[in-house]
This record gives C-alpha cells, structure tokens and sequence, in this order.
C-alpha cells in the first residue's frame, strides 16, 4: 500500500456574472378626437386589450377629459402590435363623418 499523496488542489468553482434586466417598458397611448363615440372607444378597448367594461369606460372618460389615457404598459413588441390594432380598428360606424380609426402613440415608461 502507498502512502497517500499531497491533497488535490482545491479549484474554485466559476462565478458567473449574472446581469438581469427588465426589458424597458412602452406606454400605449390612446389619443382623443371628436370623431368616436364612448361606444366605440369601451368595445375597442374591451377586444384590443381585455379590459373590464368598468376600467374601458373609466379610460374612455379619461381619454375625453385629459386628451390622452394610457391603455396599456407593456414591451416594446407587445405595445407595437398593440398599436398597429388600435389603428387598424377601423371607422366608428355609430358616426357617419368618422373616416377611420383613433391614434394611439408609444412613449417609454419611466
């Protein structure tokens, strides 16, 4: 039998550098005008983005009183989708001068 040998070099285990970031978050922004009734803007808001019946009128009264309501904070991906179907919705057909959608821009959330 031999005798045992120098104990093996302890080697330290990696440390990995772990970096964890949220992706950056989008405000959806819909924009006011005088051409879509509180109708249209609660069933939009009710298709497009889930909302409750309640929360879609609140922002619908918001939208009318302040010019502008945020409708969603999402990723930038999400909240781009979520505007091109905002525009795409269509024309208010409760309002014969409508002639197409509401505006809905994108600002980053701070």
């Amino acid at each position: 039998m031999t005798p045992p040998g120098p104990p093996a070099p302890q080697l330290d285990e990696p440390q990995l550098a772990v970096d964890t970031r949220l992706c950056p978050r989008w405000h959806v922004i819909l924009l006011d005008d005088d051409d879509h009734s509180y109708d249209y803007v609660i069933e939009m808001l009710m298709r497009i983005f889930d909302h409750s019946l309640e929360t879609a009128y609140h922002m619908a009264l918001e939208v009318d009183t302040n010019g502008r309501v945020i409708v969603d904070t999402t990723t930038k991906e999400r909240a781009e989708l979520k505007q091109e179907q905002v525009h795409a919705y269509g024309a208010d057909w409760r309002i014969p001068r409508c002639q197409g959608a509401m505006s809905a821009v994108l600002e980053p959330a701070e």
